[in-house]
């Protein structure tokens, strides 16, 4: 068989005007009226699981003829449906998203509606696309046979033949319909007229892009006489017993038939219906994802399954999996695609979940809606625990206080239960299914009551999830978004405030609780995902949580002059948006790791390493909640100034699971420590990584580390034995030239100095451009710095002076006071340089003055460190200290002591709005290429940052295009900085990583060679 695309056909089509008793002249009436229906879609057939059969099946993927009209009342209406009269059709793939073909723009929105909230009703400017393509039927598909629509975003009108099939409406839920007697063998058209905007649209209200189109994949599929309809797996398992149940339902047309089922790896064949209990069996779980391959026959069809058995119970207020209780280290999942939309390629999708594997994500909540269905037969093989939400979000209504909310109006009822219905069936069968959810902040109400019965009613096996209603009347977990640490732990204990339902809130509390969203990963972040994690480990109750979320939205577009950067909402024209509040997430568009995502990975590792400074030995804790150690090799490995000395691998005895153990390293070790000397810098790690290959990474893959490094003594600075030499309008000290008017440096061994500046100030991360939930500012981060002018203050010379030392030499005291204009708070800053033996020393002093409040509200800075600005580009950069990627003082968790370099482009981090990133944290020293020579910064630890461009360019840049290097490079040492926090949604930094006006006293050493 094979798919055509009819050739388009000439000719003008007019449109059918519509008309009644009182001679309306409106065009397209009877659809507009449809579109504005709060029924679910016409002529579809129930829910059913997703099968894996043997009955023929004929992907209709490819390309079609498609054509886009502005609104429903000028698309025209009769004619093409059969494929007669084609005129203005172009070619267009499906699945696609069609704004990502040149049909339209993207459109972003994350809270509000894109139209007037009037509903059911939508606007006239509501894009129509036609979708027609030409197949050939073969015998197979004969008596009876089912066209199937995966995803249809937003509604859907099907035509068969210019046979009118029906509607669909839940743009990511499953419509088949029974073509019996319309499919004919031989060439048929299939017609499929998809609205951007329908009643739908109003329960469809998700944090995305506005994507219309035909998503997901179309099939044919036979329906044999004496075949299987549907299929309902109950794989049970008694953690006590270790005995497997097993019952498979069948049926066609809705009622029970007779089929055999079979599970050669247990040796089991049965009849469907029965109940087996199968002794020894093997439970599925996200760490040991056993399942068992099955058959289900009739005469007619033979259906393939993979069978997990386990259980799933509330006790304690703990969730369990297979009697024991679970922590969820997982993501919130939305489908993206930079190029293609909302259709994502297969192998785009399995990749995505084995780079979760690698990176020890366990739990995936699928936001807001079901996924591709092939999407839970990779988490079952992988093992991934799965919240699967269904396809509903009123968010919009939000605004105007939840009136005319469709949770709480039983008109859209029937609406909201066969999205439940569908999501429920179309999924019941898989292990990695742990709670169904209803939705995502749809408000409250009577609807939501509804469906919460039903699924139960349907799979009594499964806990309820549901957010936005804080009393969880309808659930079975706690579900919080954003919950502050000390809220989170406070829950933890049992002791959050009462409800004033007492019997809500016994209910509640005997409830395990979920962080369904947190640590919000936008731009540089997210910060304090180690105090979460504690919280986790710490209180029973705890379930975890879902970081919001795993990837960024950026759409691909070309950048002026060459090259691609990601766009996000406003870069399309959109009347309304929400900016770059689409791109959040673990990863880029593109899947490639940010930071956060490296940080995430060591926070939720399933196993504790702990090394010691001693370097005799290392502990180990098992912290997984089913498996043992067998499955890691343990190796160590240690390094002095940057050259491996000794590694090897050592023999660790198995450690059953949430056990732990020290472990001896061997002594080779310990000799090579002993004879460590005193100026040496050296690093030991020890890694668990993977002794065998699996299906999501290869043997040798990093689960697991610990480090303990041992640190050469800091120096004393730079002794004073060069004078300070006085020029006409220089002044000379050591290698370095400075200006007499200024006092500031010119030149430092022959490198030009631009600047030299004390910075208090970064361009605002996304986090600090949000306002923190539950801050006593009501203003957000950058707009408070902004009002106190961090980014504007000017130093005013107090005195240069040449002091005499007791190394017989001179120090250079440059004392400034710098302010912002309007301001009478400030900080004293005196610069004190040092030279000897072409060396240079620089001690910065700081001290506040005045009275840091401003707005009403105390002042806190980002950073206290100096800006250098040399006027040469610098092409690598040399550093020991934590790497190999940035780290803050509330982030940086999975970065490393040791010796990296990179370039000042490869220290960046390309967010897709530039913001303040890059800096590594802990260097003891480092070394720039710069200008034919190479600059050498040494001292206490402290925050390096290079860029080859400035302060001022960074924090005006909107897009990657707007950075450009400039020919110099710009240099930050910082000695202290505050913590990013996850301000952009929901908590800022925590107290112990605030930065408040304090004095400070830091140190430097500059060598150029």
């Amino acid at each position: 068989m094979s798919v055509h695309t009819p050739a388009a056909t000439a000719g003008a089509h007019s449109g059918r005007a519509a008309a009644n008793a009182s001679r309306s002249l409106e065009l397209g009436g009877v659809d507009v009226a449809e579109l504005a229906s709060l029924e679910p879609g016409r002529g579809s057939l129930p829910g059913r699981a997703y099968l894996l059969s043997d009955a023929a099946r004929f992907s209709l993927n490819g390309d079609w003829l498609f054509r886009l009209s502005p609104g429903i009342r000028t698309a025209p209406q009769d004619g093409w449906q059969q494929g007669g009269d084609l005129a203005g059709f172009t070619t267009l793939p499906v699945p696609s998203s069609w704004n990502m073909h040149g049909h339209g723009s993207p459109a972003y929105t994350n809270v509000q509606f894109p139209f007037p909230v009037e509903p059911p009703h939508v606007p006239d400017a509501n894009p129509i696309g036609d979708h027609v393509v030409t197949f050939d039927a073969g015998p197979e598909f004969f008596p009876q046979a089912l066209l199937r629509f995966d995803g249809i975003d937003n509604a859907g009108t099907v035509w068969l033949n210019g046979v009118e099939l029906g509607t669909t409406r839940g743009s990511r839920l499953a419509h088949e319909f029974d073509v019996s007697g319309v499919l004919v063998e031989g060439t048929n058209t299939l017609a499929v007229r998809v609205a951007q905007f329908s009643a739908a649209s109003y329960v469809e209200d998700q944090d995305m892009w506005w994507l219309p189109g035909i998503f997901r994949d179309v099939t044919l599929q036979a329906r044999p006489a004496d075949g299987i309809d549907d299929v309902f797996v109950h794989a049970d398992y008694d953690p006590g017993t270790g005995e497997g149940t097993l019952r498979i339902e069948v049926t066609r047309a809705g009622q029970p038939v007779d089929a055999v089922v079979r599970v050669p790896g247990l040796g089991l064949e049965l009849l469907a219906g029965t109940e087996q209990r199968v002794p020894g069996v093997e439970p599925w779980s996200a760490e040991i994802p056993r399942l068992y391959d099955a058959t289900v026959s009739t005469p007619g069809e033979t259906v393939s399954l993979q069978l997990g058995f386990r259980s799933i119970t509330i006790e304690d207020a703990q969730f369990k999996v297979n009697g024991r209780r679970i922590l969820l280290r997982g993501v919130n999942r939305h489908e993206h695609h930079p190029r293609l939309g909302r259709a994502v390629p297969r192998e785009v999708m399995e990749a995505e979940l084995r780079l979760m594997k690698q990176h020890n994500i366990n739990a995936i909540r699928t936001s807001h809606y079901p996924p591709h269905p092939e999407f839970l037969a990779l988490a079952d093989q992988l093992g991934f625990y799965v919240v699967l939400e269904c396809d509903l979000e009123t968010h919009g209504f939000h605004s105007a206080g939840w009136a005319q909310n469709p949770s709480d109006d039983p008109q859209w009822e029937g609406a909201l239960l066969d999205r439940m219905q569908r999501t429920v069936e179309r999924d019941k069968n898989h292990a990695s299914v742990i709670m169904w959810s209803l939705g995502n902040e749809a408000g409250t109400g009577r609807n939501l009551a509804a469906m919460s019965r039903w699924a139960k009613d349907r799979d009594p096996s499964r806990p309820i999830h549901y957010e936005g209603d804080w009393s969880s009347p309808d659930v079975d977990v706690y579900s919080r978004m954003y919950a502050s640490q000390a809220e989170t732990a406070l829950i933890g204990k049992g002791i959050e405030p009462a409800l004033e339902d007492a019997g809500l809130d016994a209910r509640r509390r005997a409830m395990p609780f979920v962080l369904c969203e947190y640590v919000h990963a936008m731009g540089n972040g997210p910060g304090g995902m180690s105090e979460y994690q504690e919280l986790f480990e710490k209180y029973p109750r705890l379930m975890g949580g879902f970081v919001w979320e795993w990837l960024e939205h950026g759409i691909t577009v070309p950048t002026p002059g060459g090259g691609e950067h990601f766009a996000y909402g406003g870069d399309f024209g959109e009347e309304v948006h929400d900016g770059n509040f689409v791109t959040d997430g673990l990863v880029d568009a593109n899947r490639n790791p940010r930071p956060g995502l490296l940080d995430f990975k060591k926070v939720i590792e399933p196993l504790h390493i702990d090394v010691p400074p001693s370097w005799a030995g290392f502990t180990v804790r098992n912290g997984q909640d089913f498996a043992d150690t067998s499955a890691f090799r343990f190796q160590y490995r240690v390094e002095a100034d940057g050259v491996t000395q000794r590694e090897g691998t050592l023999p660790v005895t198995p450690l059953t699971l949430q056990s732990q153990a020290a472990v001896e390293l061997p002594a080779e070790v310990g000799e090579f420590a002993a004879g460590l000397s005193e100026d040496a810098n050296a690093v030991l790690t020890v890694s668990a990584v993977l002794a065998a290959e699996t299906a999501w990474a290869g043997e040798g893959h990093e689960i697991a580390w610990g480090q303990a490094p041992r640190f050469a003594p800091l120096g004393k600075g730079v002794p004073a034995s060069d004078s300070v030499e006085v020029g006409d309008g220089e002044l000379r000290l050591g290698a370095a030239v400075f200006d007499r008017a200024t006092g500031m440096p010119t030149s430092i061994g022959g490198l030009p100095v631009e600047k030299l500046a004390l910075v208090l100030w970064w361009p605002p991360t996304d986090n600090d451009l949000g306002r923190e939930w539950g801050g006593a500012d009501p203003r957000p981060l950058a707009t408070q710095w902004k009002d106190a002018g961090l980014d504007r203050m000017h130093a005013r010379l107090l005195g240069i002076t040449a002091e005499s030392t007791e190394d017989g030499g001179e120090r250079l005291r440059v004392s400034t006071r710098v302010a912002a204009a309007d301001k009478q708070f400030g900080v004293l800053v005196d610069y004190l340089w040092t030279s000897s033996a072409g060396s240079l020393a620089l001690r910065t002093q700081v001290k506040p003055v005045g009275d840091w409040v401003n707005a009403g509200f105390d002042v806190e800075w980002a950073r206290i460190g100096l800006e250098f600005v040399l006027g040469t580009e610098t092409g690598s950069v040399g550093w020991f200290g934590q790497g190999p990627h940035q780290s803050y003082p509330d982030t940086g968790q999975g970065a490393r002591t040791g010796w990296f370099e990179s370039t000042p482009a490869g220290l960046d981090v390309e967010y897709v709005r530039p913001q303040e990133s890059g800096a590594r944290s802990g260097v003891r020293s480092a070394v720039l290429e710069t200008g034919g020579r190479q600059l050498h910064i040494s001292g206490e630890p402290f925050a390096l940052t290079v860029r080859p461009y400035g302060l001022d360019v960074l924090a005006a840049a909107n897009h990657r295009p707007d950075l450009a290097p400039d020919g110099r490079t710009y240099v930050y040492l910082d000695h202290a900085r505050r913590g990013v926090g996850t301000a952009a949604c929901g908590p800022g930094v925590l107290e112990p990583y605030r930065l408040k006006p304090r004095e400070a006293d830091f140190e430097v050493v500059l060598r150029v060679e």
